[in-house]
């Protein structure tokens, strides 16, 4: 088994080129102002002006307008929509854009773990934000990845939040995961990616066996 990474948050030119050289398998994007990972469709097309072709491009969004992805859409070309938001209709946006749709599951309990694929073509699973959280996703933190023990996935799936280089092979090795997703957990301070981690973190998911 080969596990597939994405390094997500890529906002400058050394962690794009270091991704793609240390054989990322998505590179993430992040559309949403709050965040300190966050680039301008404008920004984004720069970053991913600098290879044609290579790893798809993955873009994040957080309860998007239509004429947000649109917009971003034309400026950069993407491989597919990771949304947050409660009243995404990923089955809408497949349809109105042409893209798989990617959909974060919090998870806090065994009762949190998705029975289906909730219209998305893939899930990505991360710790449910505390109730204070300012932005979604794992917020830098783990779920107990013993509850996937015996969980039959609906459809294709990632694991993500808390991961790092230390521990990703960890916890390939406890939830059997064939993708993972990190963005914090190789940055050397908070928004900006540190190259040596980025390469590390994709050695050891690449080495690692579910």
């Amino acid at each position: 088994m080969i596990v597939r990474v994405k390094i997500c948050g890529i906002n400058d030119p050394a962690a794009f080129d270091t991704a793609v050289e240390a054989g990322a398998d998505w590179l993430g994007l992040v559309f949403f102002p709050p965040s300190p990972r966050a680039v301008t469709a404008a920004q984004a097309a720069a970053l991913s002006r600098r290879l044609e072709g290579g790893p798809p491009r993955v873009g994040l969004f957080v309860d998007p307008t239509d004429d947000l992805i649109a917009s971003v859409l034309a400026a950069v070309p993407l491989s597919a929509l990771q949304v947050y938001g409660r009243d995404v209709s990923p089955a809408r946006l497949r349809a109105r854009f042409g893209l798989p749709v990617w959909r974060p599951v919090g998870i806090a309990a065994p009762a949190d773990l998705p029975v289906s694929s909730q219209d998305a073509d893939a899930l990505l699973l991360e710790a449910k934000p505390p109730a204070d959280a300012t932005r979604p996703g794992g917020n830098a933190v783990s779920f107990d990845w013993s509850m996937l023990r015996g969980w039959t996935a609906p459809c294709p799936w990632m694991l993500a939040g808390g991961l790092t280089p230390d521990n990703v092979a960890e916890a390939i090795r406890m939830t059997g995961a064939t993708a993972v997703d990190v963005s914090s957990g190789v940055e050397r301070e908070k928004g900006r990616k540190d190259p040596a981690l980025i390469r590390r973190f994709i050695a050891c998911a690449k080495r690692a066996k579910g």
